[in-house]
């Protein structure tokens, strides 16, 4: 255990009264400079960046809910773009990563039935991949080996129970009574659309996700596929020696597929994807969640938030965890040279543009389909806007940059 993952509480007396705080000191004092509330990649990104560009690690804190140990059995899958492995090896994270992650070589983009399609490949941008596959408990250890040295202070398990701004200092109380206090404070804590509290723009996509792996008999090696059914994109992502699948559809066609037996299952995919990877031959447990979008202002006077706690996107596109990365590395671009409330402003101002980007495109994609009548104009209009993208190398170039990079 890292000798500052645990703090212990000692009781100040005031008024005849007894109250648990972090430290002996004045109720004014500040523990540290900067508090984190959540330690997966995004809150790990952004204290790492700022301890290598010089902020005092001591005085910045993560508070997460679980232990490494626990972060590490996540069995999610991501896609990470070449510009967060860029994030990941300034980090130090990356070598031990990419071990265990599968590169995507080519991104197959169509709609299931009808003209129009395209295909980004890593050899038009003279990159070794476009993106990788991962396992998120795989990212998260590899960010905890590369920060275990550098003298952070990690505060978990523990959870956050409230944040109070005051005029000079955010304060941060835990469940177990603990109260921290810090100059500014970072809310990196992600979760599920439904679970969060309300953000300004909130959109019910009346969707569900589905996840497993799959396999298939004529599996294309390193390509990604991204397929627009009738009722939402279907996304086969490479990974080891077979598929990560998400298959968006709305609830009653997702509780039906759910309740297939594995060769049933097998088939509909098969029907909704096409064969061109052959004939899918098996199947894990299947999983689903449902699918929105919340986004809003993220900062107030001396919090700011990133990542999934300020917006949550439809899987559409995988953008969600490279976003998030993007935001970490920007705030501790900003954070390095101005550690004050004013700093939380111009990040918002740098952040505006790929953001709101981000958002309109996977917003736009997940609503013509979670919205629109099965073989509606607005449809069709999308699948003919793909075909359009593989002729005009121009268009095809800012979507791979998008995707890649991110608008910078």
């Amino acid at each position: 255990m890292h000798a500052r993952d645990q703090f212990p509480r000692m009781p100040l007396r005031y008024n005849g009264g007894l109250f648990p705080f972090l430290h002996l000191r004045t109720m004014n004092s500040v523990d540290f400079d900067l508090i984190i509330c959540g330690g997966g990649p995004v809150g790990q990104s952004v204290a790492g960046l700022l301890a290598q560009r010089g902020r005092t690690a001591a005085r910045i804190a993560l508070v997460d809910m679980k232990t490494p140990e626990q972060a590490a059995q996540d069995p999610r899958t991501i896609a990470l773009s070449y510009g967060s492995r860029q994030i990941l090896a300034e980090l130090g994270a990356w070598d031990a990563v990419e071990k265990r992650a599968t590169a995507i070589e080519q991104i197959h983009v169509s709609r299931r039935g009808h003209f129009g399609r395209t295909l980004l490949d890593r050899k038009d941008y003279q990159l070794p991949a476009l993106g990788y596959v991962a396992r998120y408990g795989d990212v998260n250890q590899a960010l905890v080996n590369a920060t275990a040295a550098m003298g952070l202070s990690f505060l978990r398990p523990a959870e956050v129970a409230a944040l109070a701004e005051e005029e000079d200092h955010v304060a941060v109380s835990l469940q177990d009574g603990r109260v921290l206090r810090a100059t500014l404070a970072i809310q990196a804590e992600g979760g599920l659309f439904g679970e969060q509290k309300q953000k300004n723009v909130q959109r019910d996509y009346q969707q569900l996700g589905l996840i497993a792996h799959v396999h298939a008999d004529q599996a294309i090696a390193h390509r990604a596929f991204e397929r627009f059914t009738d009722e939402g994109p279907l996304a086969l992502l490479p990974q080891d020696d077979g598929y990560a699948l998400v298959w968006c559809v709305r609830p009653a066609t997702g509780e039906a597929l759910l309740a297939l037996d594995d060769a049933a299952f097998l088939a509909a995919l098969s029907q909704a994807f096409g064969q061109r990877v052959g004939c899918f031959t098996r199947v894990s447990p299947r999983l689903s969640y449902p699918l929105g979008l919340t986004a809003g202002p993220g900062q107030t006077r001396r919090v700011v938030a990133i990542g999934n706690a300020a917006q949550t996107l439809h899987p559409v596109a995988g953008q969600g965890m490279n976003l998030g990365l993007r935001d970490a590395r920007v705030l501790a671009d900003v954070l390095a040279r101005d550690l004050s409330p004013q700093a939380l402003q111009a990040f918002e101002r740098q952040r505006g543009g790929d953001r709101g980007l981000t958002i309109r495109l996977t917003d736009l994609m997940a609503r013509v389909f979670a919205g629109s009548a099965q073989g509606s104009p607005l449809q069709t209009a999308l699948g003919l806007s793909l075909g359009a993208i593989d002729l005009l190398p121009t268009a095809r170039d800012l979507l791979a940059e998008q995707m890649m990079f991110g608008r910078r």
